[in-house]
């Protein structure tokens, strides 16, 4: 124990149940991951350079670009003098030195990478990837264009092949087509790959991937034929060059269209891939991982609010007694562990569709495509829902800490700036939700034909009418999975239903999916939520895990259900499955579920193992010194560098003294 710790946040890990470090473990692929997360974490706590790094909050929009870039450099070098090679351990190294800051060079170790490796040929990654990865060449990914974003099929850029000289020719034909919001293209990359409509002898044969150099690599400056430029100030994000980039006929070498799957002949024969979706894997891969991260984020804003909320003392309940820590009062409680258990929820979800990516292409490497669909399909549904639950629940967490919450010191803004941004960028969300309801509707279908459907949807071969829930004060997780999988398959066989009822009046296929859209993203939204729900029951109920954790979790785990289910009780209700006496069970349940996990709020908390660095807040610090910390960063505002702001010499004052001069002759009088 700590000697300086809060005694309140200390008095709340004496109550745990639960060891955190457990917890950890679990969230961490257990001992020996989690020592080895934390000695990179070291590394970067202890690298004495990270000192000299700039405060976020002092700097203007062009300081922050030019200090992320050193402190991304500055990274990248470490990582090569470390021999750090795994990649989880260079994003822990990465995160931890730069804090909340997003890198310059957050594209090109991504999605630049990551597409050269799944859609380059072997030549072409014998060539490219070696460049890449030592930097000898900066690179982003321009899919985006300001005319359409998620609409890929909409994009304007065209790469029209010139069998004469064996080169495609860009360009960007319209003011729409301008490749718009690719991070680190205004002033940062010297290459792109960019996704364009190709075109061999006149002939249009749709999207494919092409490298593009766009700066001269001795001076960077733009190549003949490229405009290209940083968008402006965004409401977060500052510190990369989000950008825009106009072509004007240029011409690039055959071997730079990325040809793993697509191709074209040196005399413009084009060779179509065996699945259009195998050209979309960098899409699916950002996708994949940015449920884990939005987890993440909600899980840091918990932190923050759940151990400040145990510091933070507010109101008599009984006169006399003093104030109550707000973490006990139930309204506080009813904010803050619904966004606990969905920040593990999401955890565990993007831990599993992580999986799922890299054995799915792991598979399309030996050919299988089998599981690309439904890849496709989950990981789009687990981004919308799992940005728009952090996006929600990250300002529910900030608006619980009051006035204190607003402030910059409390670490909320930054971590909501970064993750708010995921409900759009990769795909916007209803879109995406759409799409998985596409593969819904399919499935439905080869249900209906009697069909073998793939693990994840197999529920909707179970009968919805004349069922009733199972729901009972014991509230067994099973029951609620089968609340769930009946919600989500009558959501998913009302649609097909109106689909067809539609199309049978004449009306078209596509005309009767619009018509539907309200309902179809409903029934999306309804299959990831089961999804999400299996993950964390499986989860929650492995043999191998902790049995002092193991309650704790269950009972975080039904938390995260029964609200989400009286969240939607209409949906469940509406055929009669889940009655009206189940809803008040839940109710009641829910606030005892509350009372069960408030020992172990800060416990859980704290077994997410997030060191005071990386949360960079007053209010979340793991020894709970709240106000201290406050009054330093008050003390630390830039403001309070004089006692005089210049301000008040060059307007105050002279405002001040007209005033004066103009109230006194009218004192003057009154006295005569």
């Amino acid at each position: 124990m700590t000697t300086n710790v809060n005694p309140d946040l200390q008095n709340e890990r004496n109550k745990a149940t639960f060891d955190p470090i457990q917890l950890t473990y679990l969230l961490h692929n257990g001992p020996q991951q989690t020592r080895r997360k934390r000695y990179i974490q070291s590394l970067a706590l202890s690298d004495r350079v990270k000192q000299n790094f700039r405060t976020w909050t002092e700097l203007s929009r062009e300081e922050r670009y030019e200090e992320s870039m050193k402190k991304c450099i500055y990274c990248a070098e470490r990582v090569k003098e470390l021999g750090l090679k795994d990649p989880v351990d260079i994003y822990i190294y990465n995160q931890m030195l730069t804090g909340h800051e997003n890198s310059p060079f957050g594209l090109h170790n991504s999605m630049f990478t990551d597409v050269l490796t799944q859609q380059g040929t072997e030549e072409q990654k014998a060539k490219w990837l070696p460049l890449a990865k030592n930097y000898q060449i900066l690179g982003t990914y321009a899919q985006t264009e300001m005319g359409h974003g998620t609409f890929v099929r909409g994009l304007e850029t065209t790469a029209t092949y010139d069998p004469k000289t064996q080169e495609f020719v860009l360009n960007s034909p319209t003011l729409t087509s301008i490749k718009y919001w690719p991070g680190a293209l205004g002033k940062t990359s010297n290459h792109c790959i960019v996704i364009a409509q190709l075109y061999t002898h006149g002939r249009c044969h749709g999207l494919q991937p092409f490298i593009v150099p766009l700066r001269n690599l001795d001076n960077y400056q733009p190549l003949p034929g490229v405009e290209v430029g940083d968008i402006g100030l965004k409401f977060g994000y500052d510190a990369v060059d989000n950008g825009y980039l106009r072509l004007s006929n240029i011409r690039i070498p055959r071997e730079n269209m990325l040809m793993r799957h697509s191709k074209v002949t040196e005399d413009g024969v084009f060779v179509k891939p065996k699945n259009d979706k195998l050209l979309y894997g960098g899409m699916v891969m950002i996708r994949s991982f940015i449920t884990g991260d939005c987890g993440r984020g909600l899980s840091q804003a918990c932190t923050i609010a759940i151990r400040y909320s145990s510091v933070r003392h507010q109101t008599e309940v009984t006169p006399g007694k003093g104030e109550e820590k707000i973490l006990d009062y139930q309204t506080q409680q009813y904010k803050l562990f619904p966004a606990l258990s969905t920040a593990l929820a999401y955890l565990f979800a993007g831990n599993a569709i992580r999986e799922m990516y890299l054995r799915v292409m792991a598979d399309i490497n030996k050919g299988a495509l089998g599981e690309l669909p439904q890849l496709h399909a989950l990981s789009s549904g687990l981004k919308a829902c799992s940005s728009y639950a952090a996006n929600e629940m990250i300002e529910t967490c900030r608006m619980a800490c009051g006035g204190h919450g607003y402030s910059q010191a409390s670490g909320f803004p930054k971590i909501y700036v970064n993750v708010t941004p995921a409900c759009t960028y990769e795909g916007e969300n209803t879109v995406l939700l759409l799409q998985t309801a596409r593969y819904l509707m399919k499935c439905l279908n080869s249900s209906l034909q009697g069909e073998e459907l793939p693990n994840l949807v197999s529920y909707l071969n179970k009968p919805t009418g004349g069922r009733t829930s199972t729901i009972s004060d014991r509230l067994s997780l099973q029951s609620l999975v089968e609340a769930f999988e009946h919600r989500a398959a009558r959501l998913i066989k009302e649609c097909g239903s109106r689909i067809q009822t539609l199309t049978s009046r004449g009306m078209k296929p596509d005309v009767a999916l619009n018509s539907t859209s309200v309902q179809l993203v409903k029934a999306a939204t309804a299959h990831v939520e089961c999804c999400v729900v299996k993950i964390f029951v499986n989860e929650v109920e492995r043999e191998d895990i902790n049995p002092q954790l193991k309650p704790v979790l269950q009972a975080v785990c039904r938390l995260y259900t029964v609200y989400l289910l009286l969240q939607n009780s209409g949906e469940f209700m509406q055929d009669g499955f889940v009655t009206g006496q189940q809803v008040e069970i839940l109710n009641r349940k829910l606030l005892d579920l509350l009372n069960e996990i408030r020992p172990n709020a800060v416990a859980i908390v704290d077994g997410f193992d997030i060191p005071d660095a990386m949360l960079e807040s007053a209010l979340g610090r793991f020894d709970g010194q709240v106000y201290e910390a406050l009054y330093q960063y008050a003390r630390n505002s830039k403001l309070n560098k004089t006692e005089v702001s210049d301000a008040y010499y060059k307007h105050l004052k002279p405002f001040l003294d007209r005033q004066r001069q103009i109230s006194t002759p009218s004192v003057v009088t009154s006295r005569l």
